[in-house]
Order: structure tokens, then sequence, then C-alpha cells
């Protein structure tokens, strides 16, 4: 788990790691090379009255005088009308050189800061921290490991010169990176407001002042109280008013002084959040402590040496392990097992079966459907373990199979097993393996056994089908399957708003609680992922040990986790998700669903849905703030019964979050589907696709096969199809 811990944040954020550490190493140089050109204080020091009088006298038209992290004295004024800016010696009061903020410091604070992408970059950058602390901690707790324990920590490397390498600068630059990593995410986490810096609360301004004759600024007592050791800001009364006061800004606190008594009309101490604040920003940057920044610097100068030692080592030990255990290559192999899966389960029963045969004695080579090629010698039989996606596509490992298969010339001497995965619900059940067993056919490929169908992972159906295999081949194999279900979090609703039982067709929007987790549980992976709208939730109900999916209605950011459930006729799952009530709980995770969401960018978006098909394409409109054109066609039963999110439709379209919206009924005098408002709005969408709308479909089968015939309608006379659509990205389902 440890070695897990510290491979795959290296890995994964190497790049990010790198860029935020080198542009770190250039910024903290610069505090050291501000304080070098900091004119001298006199001995004994400075108060705050005797130096702005000294300014004041110097500078005309003086608006504030600020004292920088690196100890300068700024005084600005305006001359001319015009704002100037000058570094003052604190000795005379007198310019020593015009000052201006370094637009270099600036672009390049950005930049590390941000990446100049606002709070995504923030938020990207605190995630590059957080995988340099793991790297750090885990790191540390391996070398220890390694040594023999944590009192050989500092003994003599050993291993590889590559080895070596990797722990020596890693021991000479943890305690920099931790502090840099520590620092840089609490600065984040107050900047998003998830801590406080303690800065909310600014002294209470006066409500009354004495309106006398202002004092001269060196006479103001208040003033002489403090050393310039200790100023931030002093901001002047505006001149000629004599109800307004000096707004003062210290290390300590922060206050307003009458201009014609001297006095301090109001005081505000930093409380323990703001200081603390300060005190982690001056450690994260170095400003203030300008040796500490060339300490940091020099620790992140080694982070780009330790991540390519660090790829080097992995790759060398990725390509020394096979990833399944007894994983014989291709030219070797005598049993040939190919997978093609979407989210990952069938990986586990392609394991099973591998590791039955390999306990039979054969020599078995395992690897996803892509992977297929002409080549495999000694190859007597092959097993090809095919999920489908979506319409009865291929999934994600098996999308290139039947184009590689192009490249076999004739019958090969091996014989094939084609077993299809899939949910017997949907009407394209299995329909790539079928696909995928018909070409082989076609081809002229010898069957081991005839193709055969798991329904949603039922571990008896491939048991029947383990033991078909092992009359096939004359073994004794048997296929004990135990599936590896992801981790779940247990969800707890919150609220349900319920629809449809006019129509017979019970319909609830669920609302759950995301479960807070612990800093621990978030860097070790044990806390809820987040999720976008159109991600999957997969629910496991009791007494089962298969997941049942829904597309979820809302994003991590919302708050919550929302689903849209129809009751089925005799479904285990649906019947008890509709059966809770608040304060019940589920157990539940999260798989993405990258491919059925709203493209980057500013282009319209057409939305289709019927019935609990809303559901995604509501959080898709939750979440449009920037008011990106979205066009909503939804199809229900009866607008008195089951218009799922009419209050919020209202709202967004108010909110300019939906452009417009369309809906169409099928138990009302004016019938309609949605594909009939499609027809009727062929010129304005025809429009829309032309400036290069996506569209978005999400609902039962049958809808999705009556939208995808009339957008061949719509865009007959263009020349395009929903197909190209389609290929472009353009045209995506999410159909059950």
């Amino acid at each position: 788990m440890l070695r897990q811990l510290h491979k795959y944040p290296g890995i994964i954020a190497a790049a990010l790691v790198v860029f935020l550490a080198l542009s770190g190493v250039i910024l903290s140089v610069l505090p050291a090379i501000q304080r070098a050109g900091v004119p001298p204080v006199p001995a004994g020091g400075v108060d705050v009255a005797t130096l702005a009088g000294k300014v004041a006298a110097n500078f005309p038209g003086l608006e504030h005088i600020s004292r920088t992290p690196s100890g300068k004295i700024v005084a600005f004024y305006y001359k001319n009308d015009q704002p100037m800016a000058a570094l003052v010696d604190p000795a005379t009061g007198k310019e020593v050189a015009p000052y201006d903020r370094s637009s270099f410091e600036q672009w390049m604070k950005s930049l590390h800061r941000s990446l100049f992408l606002g709070d995504k970059g923030r938020i990207t950058a605190a995630i590059g921290a957080a995988a340099m602390l793991i790297l750090a901690l885990s790191g540390l707790q391996m070398t220890a490991r390694r040594m023999g324990g944590w009192r050989k920590l500092l003994s003599r490397s050993r291993g590889t010169r590559m080895q070596r390498l990797h722990v020596d600068l890693a021991r000479f630059a943890v305690l920099g990176l931790t502090l840099s990593s520590v620092t840089g995410i609490y600065i984040t986490l107050a900047t998003f407001g998830v801590i406080s810096d303690g800065m909310a609360s600014p002294p209470i301004f006066p409500t009354s002042v004495d309106g006398g004759p202002t004092m001269p600024v060196d006479h103001v007592e208040a003033l002489r109280k403090i050393d310039i050791s200790q100023l931030r800001e002093l901001i002047f009364p505006y001149p000629g008013d004599p109800t307004d006061v000096y707004t003062l800004a210290t290390a300590t606190g922060d206050g307003y002084i009458d201009q014609a008594t001297g006095k301090m009309l109001s005081w505000q101490e930093h409380g323990f959040s703001q200081r603390l604040y300060e005190t982690i920003y001056m450690l994260h940057t170095g400003k203030g402590l300008w040796w500490l920044g060339l300490l940091l610097g020099l620790a992140s100068l080694t982070v780009p040496m330790m991540a390519w030692t660090g790829i080097v080592m992995w790759w060398k030990a990725r390509k020394a392990r096979p990833r399944i255990k007894a994983n014989h290559g291709a030219q070797v192999a005598d049993t040939v097992i190919l997978v093609g899966s979407e989210g990952g389960s069938t990986w586990g029963f392609a394991r099973t079966l591998h590791d039955a045969l390999t306990k039979a004695g054969h020599k078995v080579h395992t690897a996803p459907m892509n992977s297929l090629k002409p080549g495999y010698r000694k190859a007597r039989n092959m097993f090809i373990l095919a999920a489908t996606y979506g319409n009865g596509e291929a999934p994600r490992s098996g999308r290139n199979f039947l184009t590689r298969l192009e490249a076999f010339n004739g019958k090969p001497d091996f014989k094939v097993a084609v077993l299809g995965f899939g949910d017997r619900q949907f009407p394209q059940f299995c329909q790539f393996a079928r696909d995928v067993d018909a070409t082989l056919a076609e081809r002229g490929w010898d069957r081991l056994v005839e193709v055969d169908f798991i329904d949603r992972q039922s571990t008896q159906e491939f048991n029947r089908w383990g033991r078909n295999v092992a009359r096939a081949l004359d073994e004794d194999i048997v296929l004990e399957h135990v599936p590896v279900i992801p981790r779940t979090h247990v969800l707890t609703l919150i609220s349900r708003n319920d629809y449809g039982a006019e129509v017979q067709a019970p319909t609830s929007i669920l609302r759950f609680a995301i479960p807070r987790a612990s800093l621990l549980a978030r860097i070790t992976g044990r806390a809820m992922p987040k999720f976008e709208a159109g991600d999957l939730v997969g629910i496991i109900p009791p007494g089962s040990n298969v997941p049942r999916y829904y597309s979820l209605a809302s994003s991590a950011k919302d708050g919550m986790l929302e689903i849209c459930v129809k009751k089925h006729p005799g479904g285990h799952c649906s019947g008890y998700l509709h059966e809770l009530k608040p304060g019940d709980t589920i157990q539940a995770f999260v798989r993405p669903n990258p491919d059925f969401r709203p493209a980057r960018g500013k282009a319209p978006v057409i939305l289709i849905g019927a019935g609990t098909g809303i559901g995604p394409l509501a959080g898709f409109i939750r979440g449009n703030s920037k008011a990106r054109p979205m066009h909503l066609y939804f199809g229900g039963r009866d607008p008195k019964s089951d218009f799922l999110y009419r209050t919020e439709l209202e709202k967004w379209l108010e909110e300019k979050r939906l452009a417009r919206l369309n809906t169409a009924f099928s138990r009302v005098a004016e019938r309609s589907y949605v594909q009939d408002r499609i027809r009727q709005d062929a010129e304005a969408l025809r429009e829309l696709i032309a400036n290069g709308a996506q569209i978005l479909v999400c609902g039962g089968r049958d809808m999705a096969n009556g939208v995808m015939e009339a957008f061949e309608q719509v865009l007959a006379p263009t020349g395009m199809e929903p197909a190209t659509l389609k290929a472009q990205g353009r045209y995506a389902e999410d159909v059950y």
C-alpha cells in the first residue's frame, strides 16, 4: 500500500509537481534579491510618526506609506494629478529611487499559484502540492524501511546508482518540500474559504471624529508608539476632509486614528487565525525570511531529478513484472484470453479464468482485445471476454479489435470461445460479443464452445459456462469467481421529491449527502471521489453483490449526490430505493462517465431526455453558471404528474443557465414526444448544429432511437447525419 501511495502520485502528477517546483525556485530567490536593495534603518530604530513626517515633507500629495515584507519603505503620492511611487530612505524620508512593482514577479506568481487558470488553476496547483506532500511523507517512510528503521535514516544509502541518487536527494529535500507542500495547501484552503485566514474582521470604523484642525503627522501620539518594523501600511486622511481618519495596518493589528487629536479611535488586534495565516504565508514564500526562501528553493531544485529517477525506476520495475500473475508472453502461451471492458469488471472474470487455466497446467496470456495481432504461434485456444458498451458498442479496451482482425489472413490454428457480458434489460444485450462472434464465424474461425452470455455479472452463469469449457477441453476446470466490488461509501438520503403516481410511473428525485472525509481519507484514496453530472453511481441493494448504475444529476460541487429513479415492476434496486426515507443510508460508489457530458467551449448544447433521462441533463444545466446556450427537450407523460424539475427549470431559465425549454407529454389531449418537437424545430436545430452544437441524449432506448431518426430527417437537407456527429464527438447517448 505504501509503495502504491508513493508510486501513483509520482507518475500521474510528475509534470505538475516539477513545474510548480521550478517556478517556486525562481520565486524563492526574489526575497533575497529584494532584501539586498533595502536602505538601512538608523541605529535605535524610527517610529512611524517620525518616518511619516519626513516622508510627508518630501512628497507633497502623499497618499499612503507602506512597508514591504523585505523591509522597503514605499511612498505613494500624486504629482500633477498622476499617481507616483518612490522607494524612500527611512532615515531621511527622501526618495532613493522610483518604485515599480515587478511585472515579472507578478507574472511568475500568477503562473505558480494558478497557471493563469483562475480558481481551476489554484485547485490544480493545490493538487500538485498534495501530490508532493504524499510523495515526501510516503518516500520518507519507505526510506526508513529500506535503511532498517528510523534510527538509520541517515545511514549510507544502498541499491543501484539510480536508487541511491533518488534516496540521497529525497533525504536532503524532504523537510523543505514537506514545508512548501503543507503551507501551499493551507493557503489554498484559506483562499477558497475552507479554513479561515482571520482577515474578515476589520476594526470598527469610527462613527465620529473631533473635526478640529489637523495635527502634524509627526506629532500623532498613536504613531509614535509604533516602530517602523511593525508597519504594514499608513493611509493618510483625504486632504481638506476633517472627518476623515488615518488608517493604520501593522504586524499585530489594525486601527483608525483621529487626525485632529492623534488618538486611536478604534483598534483590532490580529486574531490567532490571521497570525497563523501570515506566518504560514511567510514560511511558504520566504517573504520576511529571505534565507528560508533560499533553502526552500534549493529543496525544490531536487524535484526534477527525483521525478526523473523515480519514473525510470518505476518503468524498469513495470517492465520486469507482469500485471497478472503468471501472465505468459503472447508468443509462448498455449491459451490466450482477450478482454473487452469499459468499467473494469470483466477483467475480474478474466483473472478468474486465467488462474483456473494456469492451475490446470496451461501457459496463459491475458491482454486487452485491442492488443490482438497475428503471431500466436503456440496458441491452441483463445477466449474472448467482451462487455458491451452503450447501444451495442465496443467497450474501451475492445474498440480496435475488429479493425485489428483484418490483419489475420486465413483461419488460425487455434479455436475460439466468445463470452459476452451485459444486462438483459437492454435491447442490445451483449451485442458487441454477438458481433465479434458473427465476424469470426464469417472468417471461418473454429469455435471451442458456442458463444454464451453473462447477465449482470452472474457468477452462477459464469460457473455454468466454465463447465462447458471444461467439457470441451476435457479438463478439470472450475470457475469460482468472487466479484470484487469497488470501495463503497455510505450515503444518507436527505430529501426526495416524488412524481408520477397518477400515471402509474412512480418516479423520485433522491438527494444524498456527500460523506465528510478526513484529510487522511482523502490522501489515502478512501474518501468519496469527486464526480460530475453524467457520471454513474453504482448502488448495491441488500442481498446482492451486483451493483445497479444510475446517472448522476449533480456534481460534487453542488454539495450533494442526486439521482432520478423510476420504480420498475419487480425491480430489486429501484424498489429498494423507492422505499427509502430521509435519514436512511445506502452503499454506493462512483464510476466516471467522461464520454457523456458537455464538451469544453462555448458552443450550444442540445439536451434531449425523457422521464428519468432528464437527470444528468438537469445536472448540466445546474452547473451552467456561465450561461452557455443550452436548449432542453424534455418528454413526460402528464405535466401535472411527472414534470420532473419543473420548478428548477423555470428558475434556470430566469438565470440564463437554460436558454430554451421544449416539452412534450404523451398522456394529454395534444399528445407528443420529444422527437416530434425536434422535427418541428428542424430549422432552428440545423442552425444550432451549423454553429457547432453538441447533442446529448439520455433516456430509454426506444426514445433514443426515435430521436436518432428525427435528427436524420432534420439533417438530411444539410448532407450530414447523426453518425457523422457521433464520430466528431458531437452526438452522445446515455441510454437504458
